[in-house]
């Protein structure tokens, strides 16, 4: 019997330019103008502002949205590609509350970003937002209402944003994205009755009724472990930062291991700032040790009379240590300029990165990295590379610029909202329709929720070469592929 298809984000053609306007005022009011009069939101709030970005003017040409499709289907239809509007403007209206029992009411979306604080922060904010509007116009009925609200990045802006969409009758709310936002949320949405699709990587935050739509470390560990594992690697290392991220690492790959038959021969840590990296390499190479090894070989040399004796010096007087290392594998699961100092570090102390396999985490989803000699060879577990790049060239297209690694997240909770808001029957965010075993195709490949609220994901293995990443285990296609 064929496994039961997965739940996609569905095509349709947009309607006639006024019926579109039509729709366009009853989704996002104040969006865009000639919908000001209608506004659902009050202008007593601050004003958050997205990054400013080139519209996409309609025309009479049909254009293909880049958005997920379900697996062994035929071709997508062909879209028309909906204006994206140069400027969001997101206020706040603490006491709308829709009417109970009336029919014709939108379903609304509540969606929790940091907006304003931390720059690094509001900047993967608004092109979150920027990526949930794109899912909006991509997919959204005529009765979708997406609510943003800026949680300032802090534990107490989630909080007050939480409490006032649910005083304002959302029905789901997508986010927040930071751990510590997500627990501060999560009573609110429980005591309410909302189920929260998050963006947090942290395992501990989810279930009841939160669910976490992120890459975890998890997953994305074992993924890469089981597969250095089939390739005969047994032993392994890790090298992590000091912080629950890097504990996170080291507990993941404990279980990866347990799990594929194969051993953690070491772990070290360094500190997250990247003081002192150099000590932390050294006891990863066992470099003083080995260091010993090889003065003390060079001296018993030196007192040799035999001929061969002069040759093994000249050889060894090319080498900083003697011996080998008792593992097959170092995971370094570090990312951006951290990794550049850092990766290194490792050849430099004679950690021989040609014999020694580098495995990585998500945090190497950087063209960069392929600068770093070091990590050439090295495998990690990612996104399925043909639906993470038609994203990517969707959002570029719509903003004028590529998207941070995680504005995707944003995109599959929106349009995975938008699609459970069209059942049949009315919406239905049950616990039941989002863990749906059969899972999703979203821009990141395959999804489905466990038990647990932890998104499981159907991932590639990549191999950073000198001209890019090379895919060397395409990610499956079905969940099928992943329990056989």
């Amino acid at each position: 019997m064929p496994p039961a298809p997965i739940r996609h984000w569905p095509f349709r053609h947009w309607p006639s330019r006024p019926a579109f306007a039509l729709v366009a005022c009853l989704l996002i009011p104040i969006l865009l103008p000639g919908c000001a009069q209608t506004s659902l939101f009050t202008s007593g709030s601050v004003p958050v502002v997205t990054p400013k970005a080139e519209a996409k003017k309609p025309t009479g040409e049909k254009q293909t949205a880049a958005i997920p499709a379900r697996p062994h289907s035929a071709p997508a239809p062909v879209v028309r590609a909906a204006p994206v509007p140069q400027d969001v403007i997101v206020r706040s209206a603490p006491a709308l509350r829709p009417p109970s029992g009336i029919e014709g009411q939108p379903t609304r979306i509540g969606l929790l970003l940091p907006l304003s604080g931390p720059d690094n922060a509001a900047g993967l904010g608004h092109a979150m937002l920027n990526a949930a509007m794109l899912a909006l116009f991509d997919i959204g009925g005529k009765r979708l209402l997406l609510m943003p609200r800026d949680t300032g990045g802090t534990q107490e802006g989630a909080s007050r944003a939480a409490a006032e969409l649910v005083g304002e009758g959302a029905e789901i709310i997508l986010g927040p994205l930071f751990n510590t936002s997500v627990q501060a949320t999560a009573a609110i949405a429980r005591a309410s009755g909302l189920p929260m699709i998050a963006f947090s990587s942290d395992r501990r935050v989810a279930g009841n009724g939160v669910y976490l739509l992120s890459f975890t470390p998890y997953q994305e560990v074992d993924t890469v472990i089981g597969f250095a594992a089939s390739r005969g690697l047994k032993r392994f290392a890790v090298l992590a930062p000091d912080d629950p991220y890097g504990l996170a690492v080291l507990e993941a790959a404990r279980e990866a291991v347990l799990r594929h038959g194969a051993e953690l021969a070491q772990a070290e840590f360094y500190a997250p700032d990247g003081k002192d990296l150099d000590e932390s390499v050294k006891r990863l190479a066992h470099y003083y040790a080995r260091r010993q090894a090889l003065l003390a070989r060079r001296k018993e040399l030196e007192n040799s009379e035999e001929q061969t004796a002069k040759l093994m010096q000249e050889a060894l007087a090319k080498q900083d240590t003697l011996g080998d290392l008792d593992y097959d594998a170092v995971l370094l699961p570090e990312g951006g300029e951290l990794l550049k100092s850092l990766a290194p570090l490792l050849p430099y102390y004679d950690i021989d990165t040609v014999e020694i396999r580098m495995l990585g985490t998500g945090r190497w989803d950087d063209p960069k990295v392929r600068l770093e000699p070091a990590l050439l060879g090295g495998w990690f577990a990612g996104a399925d590379r043909t639906a993470a790049a038609a994203f990517r060239s969707h959002y570029k297209a719509a903003f004028g610029h590529g998207p941070p690694r995680l504005a995707s997240l944003a995109y599959d909770a929106m349009a995975l909202a938008a699609i459970l808001a069209q059942e049949a029957g009315g919406p239905d965010f049950s616990a039941r329709a989002i863990t749906d075993p059969d899972g999703f195709v979203g821009s990141d490949g395959i999804f489905r929720f466990g038990p647990d609220g932890v998104a499981e994901r159907g991932m590639a293995i990549l191999e950073i070469g000198r001209d890019g990443f090379r895919v060397q285990r395409k990610a499956p296609t079905t969940f099928e592929a992943l329990t056989n």
